[in-house]
């Protein structure tokens, strides 16, 4: 596969104060990545990065091969939704979807109408008097229509109802199928997302936890449960991620090698299904967390 973005050693430090740590990792052409984390882990900081808004404290940062910072040539194959976008105050939707098209050399003006009349939002008002999902909603419409080779989305649902949500992950799906690029979602709504995702990246207290197809990844786990014994017993030369037990009954969280595994877990009377993948990357992380002692604060996104 063709790297459209590198990151290699990457350090990104404020005041003091250590957002991303030794951070490698590649983003793949025609690929959709989920940056997962929570609050705080350094997801926006990586995207700043990508995006030429901040220089690493130290490390290698390439985009298309070259370094991003005030390159126009390499700004301009990317799409940046931010949480939060702002605009100017007298735009209206109109405006800020017309500004847009002038941006994006790949800019679909027949997608952005029907996302417009998708989202309900009227083109006349002004963004300041808008809702916070419809604002988002903004944001994902300039950022699906642009059909930028790179097209990041942070946090882009802030404020939607399920509905909406829903709305906006059926058209990136459609969209993408007939016009591949590599779009990053940062997001911890992991479960809503996580049919989407080809690449799972995880980021905790600024380093990279996780950086795995996301299909390769669901296959290492399995959820079990049955009688208690049975699952201690199938879990003692596994690494168990969780535990809940009441009485005799048990279930846990298994890292496994395959399907030999699940056949082990089935053959001991126990049931075995594949572990959803906001719970694998929840497990995962608390797991991580765990083993270490701290050694980055948490800092604002």
């Amino acid at each position: 596969m063709t790297a459209v973005a590198t990151l290699q050693d990457v350090t990104m430090r404020f005041r003091g104060h250590t957002a991303l740590d030794e951070v490698s990792t590649v983003l793949e052409q025609d690929t959709i990545t989920g940056l997962l984390g929570r609050n705080g882990a350094g997801k926006t900081t990586l995207l700043q990065l990508l995006t030429g808004h901040r220089v690493p404290t130290s490390g290698r940062v390439e985009v298309f091969g070259r370094s991003p910072f005030e390159d126009d040539g390499v700004l301009s194959r990317i799409c940046f939704v931010k949480e939060g976008q702002r605009y100017p105050d007298a735009f209206r939707v109109g405006d800020a979807v017309s500004a847009a098209s002038w941006l994006f050399p790949n800019w679909d003006a027949d997608l952005a109408d029907r996302l417009l009349t998708d989202f309900e939002l009227p083109r006349k008002r002004a963004i300041s008097k808008l809702s916070r999902g419809m604002n988002s909603a903004v944001g994902i419409v300039i950022g699906l229509a642009s059909r930028a080779p790179l097209t990041l989305f942070d946090e882009p649902y802030l404020g939607l109802d399920a509905v909406a949500r829903q709305l906006f992950y059926d058209r990136l799906l459609a969209d993408y199928a007939e016009h591949p690029r590599t779009v990053v979602l940062s997001t911890h709504l992991i479960e809503e997302i996580s049919d989407l995702l080809e690449r799972v990246l995880l980021v905790d207290r600024g380093r990279v936890v996780l950086d795995e197809d996301a299909d390769a990844l669901r296959a290492t786990a399995l959820t079990v449960a049955g009688p208690r014994a049975a699952v201690e017993e199938f879990g003692r030369n596994r690494e168990v991620l969780s535990t809940e037990a009441l009485g005799g009954h048990a279930r846990a969280v298994v890292r496994v090698a395959g399907p030999v595994d699940e056949a082990a877990a089935t053959a001991a009377g126990l049931s075995a299904e594949p572990t959803p993948l906001q719970r694998l990357v929840v497990e995962l992380a608390r797991a991580t967390r765990a083993a270490g002692p701290a050694v980055l604060e948490e800092v604002p996104r």
